[in-house]
């Protein structure tokens, strides 16, 4: 697997506070290579290979913001908008979008990047809620997240509508 971790360098200026951590501090960017493997019978990228990526790549941010290992609850909003081939370069961005007790919204954008043109395509992108659980894996209290920037504090206000949506439409209780 061709994966990139390219955020080490600025960890020094992202900050910290006693009641909260900032969106960057946890905010993380990878890059991989699409390769034969990763392929369907048409030749493009099989769908669960990125969503599976996307996935572990959220669950890491989520552990990072939290200190805690997390277990996903929900995937919202996954939608594929372009298709990916054999040596295209996937670039995935994510951060904490809100956090609520025991559970935080990681948000993963998808790009794609075209070796021969250097063009960038939006290909997916998903909201991935999980819950901090102890070492008894009980639920645990997370750090709130300050949203800084005027597109986090957006993400922050629509990652409550989605929450208020999923409670108002998945009357069963998770899991945990």
């Amino acid at each position: 697997m061709d994966v990139h971790n390219t955020t080490g360098s600025k960890q020094a200026r992202y900050i910290q506070h006693s009641c909260g951590k900032t969106v960057a501090y946890s905010a993380q960017e990878l890059v991989y290579r699409v390769t034969l493997g990763n392929l369907n019978a048409k030749g493009t990228l099989y769908g669960g290979h990125p969503l599976f990526i996307a996935d572990g790549f959220a669950a890491e941010i989520a552990l990072r913001h939290s200190g805690f290992g997390c277990d996903t609850l929900f995937v919202d909003g996954g939608k594929f908008w372009a298709p990916a081939y054999l040596g295209d370069v996937l670039i995935f961005k994510g951060s904490v979008n809100r956090v609520w007790d025991s559970s935080l919204e990681v948000g993963v954008r998808i790009v794609v990047r075209r070796p021969e043109s250097d063009q960038e395509e939006h290909l997916f992108s998903a909201y991935f809620t999980f819950v901090a659980l102890d070492e008894n894996r009980k639920p645990i209290q997370v750090c709130t997240v300050i949203p800084e920037t005027k597109e986090e504090k957006r993400r922050f206000k629509e990652a409550q509508r989605r929450r208020n949506y999923r409670l108002k439409h998945n009357k069963k209780k998770a899991y945990t």
